[in-house]
């Protein structure tokens, strides 16, 4: 396995280039976008809402506020930053709209935002189990200082946001930082943030500056070929402009710890995200232990392929406090379990993590996505190393965020 691989934008920052194009004076373009359901469902919720977004899915993209239409039925799809960003949005700007998703988005917290803007006097309601649906009624907001209970960007994301139309100043507490490219992207649209320690701070009455955003490469997608070349012997891949924010990438230092081949060459900064060419070769791994906590947040969406990696490290992989993997798409650290034991590894499972004994000769098997996109990818890289042909129920779930992941994992693997 060998080449090149130019993986779509980064929809985490996607999401954020449109919603705070809406939240900005004047027309946001954004060059970049990947043509994921994510990122659709952001695009659809917003023009709803009121906002002129044209996008084909070329990846060239405008946002701008024309709004409100009050009363909107937004549906946020699989996506939770959809969901909670859009919450924050609306709370803001005082627009009245009800925000659902599909079942398993349904299942996700989601008073971990009504409570924070609620705190700020926006009347916010949620399911009796405090889930999807949420509804919001237009009131003015106060800023407010709130600690997260939980590390969320998300939830950071959208008080952010929110605070941007409040009176007065709005104040995060977080537990350990969490993925900042909404502080980012506001800078570099023109608004102050105030840091100090923990504590991030925004001054409402500010209006973000619309300009060119430019989105980089997917670090959570560049993961995958990551993984793929560090397990498959003699493989060699080049993913250039990928993000490599550091509150992102903590996959990166957890593979050089486990003695993985990586370079990082060309870094840059475009609108205050750094971007690099990352080249991954083949090399023998060993088992390490992750329990801290701000490393566990920097690389949440990767610990599926980490798995990965892991049943192909000599020696024992240990991941504890890593609880906020059963509250994403899916209970992420049973889909690891099940589907890498199903393949034949030597997994036991934690109420907060897992622990891999390896190298692991897996042998193919149908195993499950869960309709969780990252599960259905990892299991695609588990099933290159794997014996035999490895079949995946519910593959389609990479069209979220990847449309084009097989394809490109083809293109690899046969070097067409």
């Amino acid at each position: 396995m060998a080449g090149e691989v130019r993986v779509p934008g980064d929809k985490s920052i996607a999401h954020r280039a449109l919603i705070l194009g809406a939240a900005s004076s004047g027309r946001q373009t954004v060059e970049g976008l990947p043509d994921a359901a994510d990122v659709h469902s952001t695009a659809e919720c917003l023009r709803s809402l009121g906002c002129a977004v044209e996008w084909n899915g070329s990846g060239r993209a405008s946002v701008e506020w024309t709004g409100p239409v009050q009363g909107a039925a937004l549906d946020a799809g699989n996506s939770g930053t959809t969901a909670r960003l859009l919450a924050g949005l609306a709370a803001g700007m005082g627009v009245s709209c009800a925000i659902d998703g599909d079942e398993s988005l349904r299942s996700r917290p989601m008073g971990r935002i009504s409570d924070p803007l609620s705190q700020m006097g926006a009347r916010v309601a949620t399911s009796a189990g405090g889930t999807l649906p949420l509804k919001i009624e237009a009131t003015p907001l106060t800023g407010t200082r709130y600690e997260l209970p939980v590390a969320s960007a998300q939830v950071k994301s959208a008080v952010l946001i929110a605070g941007l139309f409040a009176a007065g100043e709005t104040t995060i507490i977080e537990p350990v930082p969490t993925r900042d490219h909404t502080e980012r992207m506001l800078e570099a649209m023109g608004v102050t943030i105030t840091r100090a320690g923990r504590e991030i701070s925004i001054r409402g009455g500010q209006k973000p500056r619309a300009g060119h955003v430019v989105v980089p490469g997917d670090f959570s997608s560049a993961a995958c070929f990551i993984v793929a070349a560090l397990c498959v012997p003699n493989a060699r891949v080049k993913l250039p402009a990928t993000g490599v924010n550091p509150t992102r990438s903590g996959l990166l230092d957890v593979i050089r710890r486990m003695g993985g081949d990586v370079t990082v060459l060309n870094e840059r900064h475009i609108g205050g995200e750094p971007m690099a060419d990352l080249v991954v070769g083949h090399g023998t791994l060993r088992g390490i232990t992750i329990d801290d906590p701000e490393l566990i947040a920097s690389m949440v969406d990767e610990f599926p392929l980490f798995a990965v990696a892991a049943a192909c490290a000599n020696g024992v992989t240990t991941v504890r406090g890593a609880q906020e993997l059963r509250r994403k798409e899916s209970d992420r650290i049973d889909a690891i379990v099940r589907n890498l034991r199903t393949l034949g590894a030597e997994i036991a499972e934690f109420e907060d993590g897992f622990s891999i004994s390896g190298p692991t000769r897996l042998r193919a098997t149908p195993v499950q996505s869960f309709g969780d996109h990252r599960i259905a990818m990892s299991m695609a890289i588990a099933g290159l190393v794997a014996e035999g042909t490895t079949e995946i129920d519910g593959a389609d779930a990479v069209d979220i965020s990847y449309p084009e992941f097989f394809d490109d994992l083809h293109s690899l693997v046969t070097g067409t």
